[in-house]
């Protein structure tokens, strides 16, 4: 019998258990004008990490803003923002160790810029040029480094969930000191994927924290209409791990959540779930119109609990920041932002061949002769493609 079973407590008449029986705290430690709430435990933070994280809001605030714009102008097919889920990335990265792997899911870019990600890297992918790390085989904002511990994104949702199960599971094998984290959406814990993964690391125990950016939309469908339950967290209780939700608009709270998850983990080889309630300001992507499913009273209604502005207004009261370094900072980055931009974007793409590589040690017979097939394509038809395909 298991533990749940043998150490239950017993009762003699008919009473079930329901949604409501589950009472889940949020964690805060912030306030909205930047002062600590009562009572509050901060985290592990000083001067010199808490300027890393504000660099690193303002850095994805601005690339979220000129790549949404350069998206509209047509010199990149695609886009997603990060814009209102800063503190749940970044403040949760920010409890990580280097050695710690990422595996994202598609909003998480802030992690990346965290790490070390330079703007020229950021601009390379975007633009599928022949410096990308993916050899332009990916979507823009599908990034990926080895060098940092970030695996490459994948777009179908929540197959990195079981992935984390897996990376953990070898950490713990290797006996390294590190975990796995894992991000997904809310979204993505409706897939089965999602429950295969949580109970796999629970019953293997593995070192991995579940990180879910609960922002109340799995694209258009808000989260009522998609479970009934107590949320995500709910379900972390329900596979037998730690769990713990928090105020994800609030640096501090995910920082100090993340960093005893993570203690956790490595202490006890056992996987951690958090749920982060926070909101996506912008759009699901840059295919997307938010108001046909969400109102702009709502909207404004949650920029009160701005994250970026939230934690300078901290580090403001605590003397570590003042208004006109925030202002020239965000000036600097516009500047780097569209200078990178604009080299990035007339660097050639890489060359046909890539196309086969990296599948198997050698490309096979068949592979060498579709890509024959392929060139021979592109010659006939050459007004079809762009001028760098031709390098054939």
């Amino acid at each position: 019998m298991s533990n749940a079973t043998t150490n239950a407590e017993t009762v003699h008449r008919v009473s079930f258990l329901d949604k409501d029986s589950l009472s889940i705290p949020i964690l805060k430690v912030l306030q909205a004008d930047g002062t600590v709430y009562e009572n509050a435990v901060l985290p592990v933070i000083d001067e010199t990490l808490a300027k890393k994280v504000h660099d690193t809001c303002v850095f994805t605030r601005v690339l979220d803003e000129r790549m949404l714009g350069a998206q509209r102008q047509g010199r990149i097919s695609f886009y997603m923002t990060c814009t209102g889920e800063e503190a749940s990335i970044i403040g949760s990265t920010a409890a990580l160790d280097d050695g710690d792997v990422i595996l994202a899911q598609y909003r998480e870019h802030a992690a990346l810029r965290y790490r070390g990600f330079t703007t020229e890297q950021f601009m390379n992918q975007m633009f599928s040029n022949e410096k990308d790390f993916g050899k332009g085989r990916q979507m823009p904002i599908h990034y990926g480094s080895q060098a940092l511990n970030y695996q490459t994104i994948s777009s179908p949702l929540a197959t990195q969930i079981p992935q984390a199960t897996g990376v953990a599971y070898s950490l713990k094998r290797q006996n390294k000191r590190n975990i796995a984290i894992c991000y997904f959406g809310e979204g993505a814990a409706s897939e089965g994927d999602f429950h295969a993964g949580l109970n796999m690391a629970a019953v293997l125990n593995t070192p991995v924290i579940f990180f879910c950016r609960n922002n109340g939309y799995a694209i258009s469908t808000p989260t009522e209409e998609q479970f009934k339950g107590n949320g995500i967290a709910s379900r972390g209780v329900g596979y037998g791990m730690h769990t713990i939700r928090v105020d994800g608009n609030d640096m501090l709270a995910v920082l100090a959540a993340t960093q005893q998850a993570r203690a956790f983990a490595l202490e006890n080889n056992a996987p951690v779930l958090i749920e982060a309630m926070t909101y996506r300001l912008g759009a699901h992507s840059s295919s997307d119109d938010p108001s046909g499913y969400r109102s702009k009273d709502e909207e404004a209604k949650w920029e009160q609990h701005d994250p970026v502005k939230r934690f300078k207004l901290w580090m403001i009261n605590k003397g570590w920041m003042d208004e006109q370094t925030d202002a020239d900072l965000y000036v600097k980055y516009r500047e780097e932002v569209l200078s990178e931009l604009k080299v990035a974007e007339k660097i050639p793409t890489p060359h046909i061949d890539y196309i086969i590589e990296d599948v198997y040690d050698k490309p096979t017979p068949i592979l060498q002769k579709q890509l024959a097939e392929l060139k021979k394509h592109i010659k006939k038809y050459p007004e079809s493609y762009p001028k760098s395909a031709g390098r054939v």
